[in-house]
């Protein structure tokens, strides 16, 4: 029995995420950002709610934990590195350490940058990462708390994954950010062809999530900070990968 993943709307532009293993009947919330949306995604399903997963301290991914964790009684696990900024928190996990949620080994990744303790969960034998704001479809969470060599880095990991990884991000930007990529890329045939698919989705109402990481590495220009073509838009030729994020993202947060 495979794993199951439902993926709903939540808040203005959030993404709620529940991911259930049918062998254990256990079914984790990918943060919470608000309990009323999560528990009526919890009852379209027919799920019991046993764990949360938070990736980053920020209330719109944790606004729900305290309500959900008095009606459930689930064990909420979260970064070590902001501990006392979850509400709720069980278990605190950061880079390197594993979990089993029912037959599934759940790895963690400290992804620090957009909050200085946040942190991705990947279960490789499913294939799949829940990234929160660290990464989003064609773009990347702003740099808050940490600094641009250090969400640099976190790309990095992220960008290492397999390919063929099913990544599940925080929000829904991705048509902002596909038009600001081309400013970037223009010429990027992948981008052009992706944008003009995202606008379609859109149109239709549609997620745009999740992505892929190979998606990703072709048209995402904060993952391709360190491709010569980049460097080369920005004539930023010689510039330390991290720079060149820096500048994509000071960039990005100036549109």
């Amino acid at each position: 029995m495979t794993l199951e993943i439902y993926q709903f709307p939540a808040r203005s532009d959030n993404y709620g995420v529940l991911v259930h293993d049918p062998e254990s009947g256990n079914t984790a919330s990918i943060d919470a950002p608000s309990a009323a949306e999560v528990e009526a995604a919890l009852a379209a399903k027919g799920w019991k709610l046993t764990h949360i997963f938070t990736t980053h301290h920020h209330n719109d991914h944790t606004e729900g934990n305290a309500a959900l964790k008095a009606q459930t009684g689930c064990e909420i696990i979260g970064p070590s590195g902001e501990s006392e900024k979850v509400p709720g928190i069980d278990k605190k996990v950061g880079e390197g350490d594993t979990f089993k949620f029912g037959k599934y080994t759940v790895e963690v990744l400290e992804t620090p940058g957009h909050t200085l303790g946040h942190i991705a969960y990947v279960i490789p034998e499913a294939k799949v990462a829940f990234v929160g704001d660290t990464m989003f479809a064609m773009g990347c969470g702003r740099v808050f708390e940490g600094t641009h060599e250090m969400m640099w880095n976190s790309l990095s990991k992220l960008r290492k994954l397999p390919a063929d990884t099913v990544v599940y991000a925080g929000h829904e930007y991705t048509q902002s950010n596909a038009k600001f990529a081309l400013t970037i890329e223009p010429d990027n045939e992948a981008l052009q062809q992706r944008a003009a698919e995202v606008d379609t989705v859109r149109a239709q109402g549609m997620p745009t999530l999740p992505t892929t990481i190979a998606a990703e590495l072709a048209t995402n220009p904060f993952l391709r900070a360190c491709e010569p073509e980049v460097k080369a838009a920005l004539k930023m030729n010689d510039a330390p990968d991290w720079a060149v994020f820096g500048e994509i993202r000071t960039r990005k947060d100036n549109a």
